[in-house]
C-alpha cells in the first residue's frame, strides 16, 4: 500500500524542487496564469517539453524557498523573483531562447466566453450581419442599444457595435447576448509578465528588441550624450570631435578677417574666396 504523502511531506519536496530548479537554470519566465485550466496547463507543459520546466504554486510557499535558498547558498541575485510573485503567478525555467520561450506559450490560448462580472482584457465589437435569431429575441439588443433590423424572419445587426470596453466587468444582457450570438471573445493563457536572466530582472516587451533596435538606441543615446557635453562645454570622447571643428571654424574665421595672420589652411579659403569675389559683384550688379 502506497503510503498518502502529508501537506508536511509535499511542502518539503515541492521546496527540493524549485531549489533544485533555481541551481539547474539561470532563466525563468514569470507568468500570470488567470483562467487557465489544467488541460490547457498540461498542453503548454508538453509543448516546452525538453529545455523548460513549469512550476506553479502558492506565492507564499515560493518566496519562503527562493528566500532560504538564497541564503542558503549565498546567492542573492535570487531575491530578485521575490517581487515578482504577486496575484496567480508561475514559473518557466528554461534554457532556450527567452523569445522563442515566450512565443511558444502564446501559442496555446484557448478562446472563452464572456462570463459575467469577468473583467474584459479586450475590446468586444459585434459585427453587423444576420444573427439568426428570431424576432422574438429583439429584446436583448433593444436592451443594449443595438440597431436591428428583421430579414427573412431573423435578427439583423445593422452596424458594428462597441459591446464591452477593455477593463469593463461582463454584465449579464452582454453575457446572455454573445452566448446566443456564438461569439467568444476572449482568450487566456499563460502570460509572460517578466523575465529573469541572471539576476537581472526586465520587462518582457525587451525581448522583442532587434540588433537594429539596440543600434538606433546606443547611436540616440550618443547623440544625446554629445549634445549635453557641447552645451556645457564639457571635453566627452563623442563629443571632442565636433568640439575640434567648431574650434577650426573659429580659427578660420579669425584668420580670413585678419590681414596679419594665417595658416595654410586658411590659405585656401582666402583663395577661394577672393576667385569669387568677381562673381559676388556681378550680382550684386544685376540685381
Amino acid at each position: 500500500m502506497v503510503r498518502k504523502l502529508s501537506k508536511a511531506d509535499k511542502k518539503i519536496a515541492y521546496d527540493a524542487k524549485l531549489c533544485q530548479l533555481l541551481d539547474d537554470f539561470s532563466q525563468v519566465l514569470v507568468v500570470a496564469a488567470d483562467n487557465v485550466g489544467s488541460n490547457q496547463l498540461q498542453n503548454i507543459r508538453s509543448g516546452l517539453r525538453g529545455d523548460s520546466v513549469i512550476l506553479m504554486g502558492k506565492n507564499t510557499m515560493m518566496k519562503r524557498s527562493v528566500r532560504m535558498h538564497s541564503e542558503k547558498t549565498g546567492n542573492e541575485a535570487y531575491l530578485s523573483l521575490i517581487p515578482l510573485l504577486v496575484g496567480n503567478v508561475g514559473l518557466i525555467f528554461t534554457k532556450g531562447d527567452l523569445k522563442e520561450v515566450r512565443e511558444e506559450v502564446a501559442k496555446y490560448k484557448v478562446g472563452a466566453p464572456a462570463r459575467v462580472g469577468l473583467v474584459a482584457p479586450v475590446d468586444v465589437v459585434v459585427p453587423p450581419g444576420n444573427t439568426g435569431l428570431d424576432p422574438s429575441q429583439t429584446s436583448f439588443f433593444q436592451v443594449l442599444n443595438i440597431p436591428t433590423k428583421i430579414n427573412k424572419g431573423t435578427v439583423e445587426i445593422i452596424t458594428p457595435v462597441e459591446l464591452i470596453q477593455k477593463g469593463d466587468k461582463v454584465g449579464s444582457s452582454e453575457a446572455a447576448l454573445l452566448a446566443k450570438l456564438g461569439i467568444r471573445p476572449f482568450s487566456y493563457g499563460l502570460v509572460v509578465t517578466s523575465v529573469y536572466d541572471n539576476g537581472s530582472v526586465f520587462d518582457p516587451m525587451v525581448l522583442d528588441l532587434t540588433e537594429d533596435d539596440l543600434v538606433d538606441k546606443f547611436a540616440s543615446g550618443v547623440s544625446e550624450l554629445t549634445s549635453l557635453a557641447l552645451a556645457v562645454h564639457y571635453p566627452a570622447i563623442a563629443a571632442a570631435p565636433h568640439m575640434l571643428i567648431n574650434s577650426y571654424k573659429n580659427v578660420l574665421a579669425l584668420a580670413v578677417e585678419a590681414i596679419f595672420y594665417s595658416f595654410p589652411l586658411a590659405e585656401k579659403v582666402k583663395k577661394y574666396l577672393d576667385d569669387q569675389e568677381p562673381d559676388v559683384h556681378m550680382a550684386m550688379y544685376d540685381d
